[in-house]
C-alpha cells in the first residue's frame, strides 16, 4: 500500500474517532441533564418558592473517581431556560415537566 494512502487513512480513523468521543460526551451530558430534571421533579422543586440546593451544581476540584457531568448538565438546562435560579442559589424547573421534550 502507499504511503500517500495510509496517511490518508489515518487521518480518517483519527477523525472518526474524534467524532465518537464528542457523541459519547453528548451522551453523557444528555443523561446528566435528565438527571438533574428528574432530580428536581423528585423534590418538588416547581417554582421559585420551592427552590431546592443541588450540591452538586458547581464543580468539585477535588473529586476523585469518574467525571461527573451534572454540573455541565445544570449549566446546559440554566442556559436553555429550562431551570432558573434564585437569588440564594437554589434551583428549580421553570418549564412543566410535561412540556419537556428531552429523551
Amino acid at each position: 500500500m502507499a504511503e500517500f494512502i495510509q496517511i490518508i487513512i489515518g487521518i480518517i480513523f483519527l477523525v472518526l474517532v474524534f467524532i465518537a468521543t464528542r457523541y459519547g460526551i453528548f451522551l453523557r451530558i444528555k443523561g446528566a441533564c435528565n438527571s438533574v430534571i428528574k432530580d428536581l421533579e423528585r423534590r418538588g422543586a416547581f417554582d421559585a418558592a420551592s427552590a431546592v440546593e443541588l450540591p452538586y451544581a458547581k464543580k468539585n476540584f477535588f473529586h476523585i473517581g469518574l467525571r461527573d457531568y451534572r454540573p455541565k448538565g445544570v449549566q446546559s438546562l440554566l442556559e436553555g431556560g429550562i431551570i432558573g435560579t434564585t437569588e440564594s442559589g437554589k434551583f428549580y424547573l421553570k418549564v412543566k415537566p410535561a412540556d419537556l421534550s428531552i429523551q
